[in-house]
């Protein structure tokens, strides 16, 4: 049976890739630092190597103790305003923790890689749905590491054989069980239901975008259909036939204030949301075609922003962060 590594993966979305792997029936090792990560998401006889992708000699040593054959690589800074604010930190976290990464995966001789990108390297595009070829121009450090971290892996495939692809995310949300829901404070619905329970108003950043409401547009993704995708991409890598880039998206656009009256419908608890400033780095509209995921993999989101609001405060109310 194939063994993959799962870097970041006791965070919100690495608990789905990890569970998601599982039902397809591979073995499962997660490397993650724990500095987001919680250990209670992985079920208990996943092996848990706590360490981070900068520190190469313990993801060495993991890659030969569990015999891996494929990485699935998510652990990564990921907030837009932060990078911002701490560029370096970002580049050194990314890029250098990627870099590291492939240093140890080209020693073990591990055949299969797949990397957690993001929609961000698009920048603001000038296009309604982008593709994959469309072209990249971040606005943020954040986005500018995912970029690099996408050459990375071009510019060492020819050199190692390293079958390789990059998974550039859309906005994701929801929950595949109650106890995997997302807790960050970074993502947009949780930002809303933590508002919410508070009996806070939830802010909007910015309500002057050139878009039909005045607040950005984004194309949110099911956590749970992104945990598909990596299986999809990971399967694809085992047998060698995959393209370097796919978006995993649904093609469909909803404005933050959308967003907003879908959460306050399905809690319940509908407070006036507030605008305040917009944050740097946020374009205006940024919605993926799913197009070449599905054709190439077979690969379709099955869930609706009303899917993932509704077990996003499923997972709220049976696990409210503390």
């Amino acid at each position: 049976m194939t063994t993959w590594l799962l870097t970041g993966g006791a965070g919100y979305i690495g608990a789905h890739v990890c569970a998601a792997l599982r039902a397809a029936d591979r073995d499962v090792v997660v490397l993650d630092d724990l500095s987001t990560g919680m250990p209670d998401k992985l079920p208990s006889d996943v092996p848990l190597v706590e360490a981070s992708v900068l520190d190469r000699d313990a993801v060495l040593a993991a890659l030969r103790e569990h015999e891996v054959a494929g990485v699935v690589h998510l652990a990564a800074k990921k907030a837009v305003n932060e990078s911002v604010e701490r560029p370096l930190w970002y580049w050194q976290q990314n890029v250098e923790g990627l870099r590291s990464l492939l240093d140890a995966v080209s020693e073990a001789g591990v055949e299969s890689f797949a990397f957690s990108s993001s929609a961000a390297v698009y920048g603001e595009p000038d296009v309604d749905v982008v593709s994959e070829d469309t072209p990249c121009a971040p606005m943020s450090p954040y986005g500018t590491t995912k970029l690099a971290g996408e050459w990375l892996l071009r510019d060492l495939a020819p050199a190692s054989g390293l079958r390789h692809t990059s998974l550039r995310y859309f906005n994701v949300a929801g929950a595949g069980a109650p106890e995997l829901g997302d807790t960050g404070v970074f993502n947009l619905v949780p930002l809303v239901l933590r508002a919410l329970a508070r009996g806070d108003a939830p802010r909007i950043f910015g309500d002057d975008y050139p878009t039909p409401d005045g607040t950005c547009v984004r194309d949110y993704i099911h956590v749970a259909d992104l945990a598909r995708a990596h299986v999809d991409a990971a399967l694809a890598l085992e047998r060698g036939r995959v393209a370097p880039v796919y978006n995993v998206s649904t093609g469909r656009g909803a404005s933050v204030r959308e967003v907003v009256a879908a959460v306050t419908a399905a809690t319940g608890l509908d407070v006036e949301p507030v605008v305040t400033d917009a944050r740097p780095g946020d374009p205006p509209r940024v919605v993926g075609s799913p197009e070449r995921l599905g054709s190439d993999l077979g690969w379709r989101a099955e869930h609706d922003l009303h899917d993932m609001v509704t077990s996003a405060w499923q997972a709220w109310q049976a696990n409210p962060p503390t």
